[in-house]
């Protein structure tokens, strides 16, 4: 199978990021791994639940489709990815929707808590875009060609 014929299954990831920079890097990310997947992007955690439960500018489905997989930072304003991390996994709705930590953080307390709370994976963000095209890749692989996920 080539490169094509394996990317041709797309799926619907939705970064929580409030970082311009970081959110750059991963679009571009995107496209240097050359994935098919749509991306969607919300700045913190409070933006995130709103995008899920369909609420305020996400109410109409075609502005909120459901994710495939949630890449969640950890360090976000009004509500940090922990916080909305909890709140996901206490939703029925939620609970099997994969969230994987994408985050600057090394902290072994981070790691502990976040896997706590119910992360699927936590990934320590590379600093460049060689690295973070590396792990996109290895997450689309993962993600979409190995595992089975729940449906959507």
């Amino acid at each position: 199978m080539d490169a094509d014929q394996k990317h041709a299954k797309t799926a619907t990831i939705l970064l929580a990021d409030d970082d311009p920079a970081d959110i750059l890097l991963t679009r571009r990310a995107f496209r240097a791994a050359r994935l098919q997947n749509a991306l969607h992007v919300v700045n913190d955690g409070e933006e995130l639940l709103e995008y899920l439960r369909r609420e305020k500018r996400y109410a109409p489905p075609a502005e909120a489709p459901r994710p495939d997989l949630v890449l969640l930072d950890l360090n976000m304003p009004r509500m940090d990815g922990r916080e909305a991390l909890a709140e996901l996994r206490a939703d029925p709705r939620f609970a099997a929707l994969p969230v994987i930590i994408l985050t600057t953080s090394q902290q072994e307390a981070d790691v502990l808590r976040t896997y706590d709370l119910g992360a699927n994976s936590f990934i320590s963000k590379p600093v460049d875009l060689a690295g973070l095209i590396e792990v996109i890749k290895a997450l689309d692989n993962y993600w979409f060609q190995i595992v089975t996920l729940p449906p959507s």
